[in-house]
């Protein structure tokens, strides 16, 4: 396994997510240079079908960045891919980052599915994808809450159909370091495509339990070669995991990450500051949470009573663990 960690910054997509952040494109602009100074690899630009100023956005930092690779969110949706396409038209590399949710909640709840009609929507996506760029990433969204076996399934199918990183979001910040590090762990073990070399795992954490960090450093000890992060945490609901941290932490475990080991304070508060954004702002109150993303779906509200029961459960119980 090779030792390299590839930072992915999403403080331009996850990170406007937080309510009240909202950048114009010449701002975005600003961030994504002081991110490149930053070495980050690569730059998810934005959400490009999801509005005119997002694939504006992403057009105009893919002309404006020199050298990390410029992503792009998408849907399982061909018309998502096609507009991402068409926006990093001008990128000097580019990724196209598409998925669907594989959790059983969101298979039943959101998508009215089954798992099979999922990994056949799933290879669609990323052969679609396949014919605009050969870097393809595949978020299996809801992975923190998918059944292994499956994930696993998934993660096959979604590489042999070309996708070079997939993307294993704990997506409700659900997890705990040991239960997310076990999922890496069984992947790598059971997913013959990572063995072979043929695609990195990636982590994309969410703060809700205080525990994003620590289960993206669990993942990357486990085998996960890319970090999905944002300057000083930000992002939707309790924000995401912090590149600084990971960078630290490299080098005591000798994963190395391309990312500037002389981390320069000055340009991460460059960010907050035009952010307008701090990680205290976005606090869990009274067990409510906030976004104002458009993606994630709280499918617990769908749920049957003994399933919404059984999440509670497990939640209360990380609670007073932390």
């Amino acid at each position: 396994m090779s030792d390299r960690l590839f930072i992915f910054d999403t403080t331009l997509r996850d990170g406007e997510q937080v309510p009240g952040c909202q950048l114009n494109t010449v701002e975005k602009i600003q961030v994504a240079k002081q991110l490149e100074a930053l070495g980050v690899d690569v730059i998810e630009a934005g959400f490009p079908v999801s509005s005119p100023g997002d694939f504006n956005s992403v057009i105009e930092i893919s002309k404006a960045v020199t050298w990390p690779t410029i992503c792009a969110l998408t849907r399982a949706v061909e018309n998502d891919i096609r507009v991402a396409a068409d926006a990093l038209q001008y990128a000097k590399r580019k990724r196209i980052h598409t998925g669907i949710g594989t959790s059983d909640a969101h298979i039943r709840y959101k998508f009215n599915s089954i798992r099979e009609e999922i990994i056949e929507r799933a290879v669609a996506a990323v052969r679609h994808a396949r014919r605009y760029t050969d870097d393809v990433e595949f978020y299996a969204e809801d992975a923190g809450r998918t059944d292994n076996e499956y994930l696993a399934r998934v993660v096959e199918a979604v590489i042999i159909a070309g996708a070079t990183v997939v993307n294993i979001p704990d997506t409700t910040g659900y997890c705990l370091p040991s239960e997310y590090g076990a999922k890496i762990k069984y992947l790598m073990e059971h997913v013959d495509g990572l063995s072979a070399g043929k695609a990195i795992l990636s982590t994309h954490c969410h703060n809700d339990l205080g525990m994003a960090t620590a289960n993206t450093i669990a993942g990357i000890m486990n085998g996960a070669r890319q970090a999905e992060v944002t300057i000083n945490g930000i992002g939707e609901r309790a924000g995401s995991g912090i590149p600084s941290i990971i960078s630290v932490w490299s080098d005591v475990t000798g994963v190395v990450p391309t990312y500037k080991q002389s981390f320069a304070p000055d340009r991460v508060q460059f960010v907050i500051d035009v952010n307008g954004t701090t990680a205290d702002k976005f606090p869990i109150n009274d067990g409510t949470v906030t976004q104002s993303g458009e993606l994630s779906v709280n499918t617990s509200e769908k749920m049957p009573e003994k399933m919404s029961e059984k999440t509670s459960e497990k939640t209360s119980e990380k609670t007073s663990e932390k």
